[in-house]
């Protein structure tokens, strides 16, 4: 089977690659454990001379990544960009923090010396997807590389070009050969390397399916797992709001990387009182967006990264039509060449509807009107997700008090919901479990060892 790494906004083939056979996958893991063995035992100071000069070779090849990741999902070069900068970042983070993080914690007990210390564990697979196909490796290598652990990447497999540039990253940057390995394969061959006995842990980013069957299969082999899934983030407009701002990032967080975020504001609730000025503005701030070639610096909107992701955007617009949603904006497949939906606003949206229950990964944003803050609050709670959600007020002070209210793994009050390497990110219910970035993250994947001594 070959993988394929294909335009969207054109449609046409970049390049194939032969997929990596059940022999050669368990070879590299072999390999893989011997470049761990040794790097295990190396100072933190050495691991961060090696993870700063990745920085710098991201940062120094920063447009060359970026074309990469243009050409392979869509998203506009200027946040490709932006993302291999990003991903720059996160190296610096924990080169800079990880020992400090990973420190002995001396507790007082009836031992005449008892801490706590953080060991490797080993080999982390990392399962990761193409919406953010630099960003979403590089916060989990740069802590898991830094604690002394070694990674293999099943990256998605419409993204392979930026998954052999990651690997090259930190091959570049005097990292062993193989401490940090792509493995280009398909989804088939997941369950045995998961399996495998020198695999220790797994980590996924991406939908809830492949997330339940990555943790069902790590479950079986008594293995950690962190699970970073979907989201429906609410974006709730109080009476109080400043409009204008609202609005401004609204728009914003609603199609950054062509609406393909897990943490977008998706459900726009806002109250009667601000309803009539809110969707008007909305609409004609979405209405002025530039769609185009994602190459060009001055598009806004790209194209859907697949023809079959966006196929299914529109029938789950369609259906809620049906249902008695009501179309603003968009909402129509643009009569051009590649994958182009535009900004689109759907609303009148209730529970029940399609729009309301599920996630629509793209660039829709979803209009829902409500009475008050508690029923705002109520209607923000009611999903099955609770990765992101963001309120918009000018009472910081009941902000505050509203913020434990909402289910979710982060709240943001007048701003954009945004991941950070210095703060914890990760979700509830059914958008995962466990932390990345932060010194939570950074401890997900080691051996949490106590030590007590007469």
């Amino acid at each position: 089977m070959s993988i394929v790494s294909i335009n969207p906004a054109t449609g046409e083939t970049i390049k194939t690659f032969e997929e990596y056979s059940r022999e050669d996958v368990f070879g590299i893991i072999e390999k893989v454990q011997a470049d761990f063995e040794n790097w295990r035992g190396i100072s933190y100071a050495e691991r961060s001379e090696l993870m700063f000069k990745a920085a710098e070779v991201l940062r120094a090849n920063k447009r060359k990544y970026a074309e990469i990741m243009t050409a392979e999902m869509g998203k506009p070069i200027t946040q490709a960009i932006a993302e291999a900068e990003k991903s720059a970042w996160v190296c610096e983070y924990y080169a800079e923090n990880a020992e400090k993080m990973l420190s002995y914690e001396f507790v007082k007990t009836d031992a005449s010396e008892s801490y706590v210390r953080f060991d490797p564990i080993g080999i982390v697979l990392a399962v990761m997807p193409w919406n953010f196909p630099f960003w979403q490796v590089f916060r989990f290598a740069a802590p898991a590389l830094m604690a002394g652990n070694a990674g293999i990447l099943k990256h998605a497999s419409n993204v392979p070009m930026s998954a052999l540039a990651i690997e090259e990253v930190f091959r570049e940057a005097g990292f062993p050969e193989n401490l940090f390995r792509t493995l280009l394969i398909g989804s088939k061959i997941v369950p045995d390397i998961i399996k495998h006995p020198l695999v220790k842990a797994a980590t996924l980013t991406g939908s809830e399916p492949a997330g339940s069957r990555v943790a069902e299969l790590a479950g079986k082999e008594i293995k950690k797992t962190v699970l970073e899934l979907g989201g429906s983030d609410p974006f709730i407009v109080l009476d109080d709001a400043d409009i204008d701002e609202a609005v401004s990032v609204g728009v914003t967080a609603r199609l950054i990387n062509n609406g393909q975020s897990c943490i977008a504001a998706k459900r726009f609730i806002y109250t009667e009182k601000n309803a009539d000025e809110f969707e008007s503005k909305f609409v004609e701030k979405m209405n002025a967006i530039k769609v185009g070639d994602p190459m060009n610096e001055t598009t806004e909107l790209g194209p859907i990264a697949r023809e079959d992701l966006l196929l299914e955007l529109d029938e789950q617009v369609k259906t809620t039509v049906k249902q008695g949603g009501k179309i603003l904006t968009g909402g129509e497949r643009l009569p051009r060449q590649g994958a182009y939906y535009p900004a689109t606003v759907l609303a009148g949206v209730k529970k029940g509807m399609l729009a309301y229950e599920e996630e629509l990964f793209g660039p829709v944003a979803i209009f829902i009107k409500v009475k008050n803050e508690s029923e705002a609050i109520a209607v923000a709670n009611d999903t099955n997700f609770g990765l992101g959600a963001s309120i918009w007020t000018r009472d910081i002070e009941r902000a505050k008090s509203l913020v434990a209210e909402i289910n979710a793994g982060a709240v943001f009050v007048n701003g954009l919901v945004k991941s950070d390497p210095r703060l914890p990110f990760g979700g509830t219910k059914r958008s995962g479990y466990g932390r990345e970035l932060s010194h939570y993250g950074i401890k997900e994947f080691v051996n949490i060892k106590t030590i007590w001594i007469k």
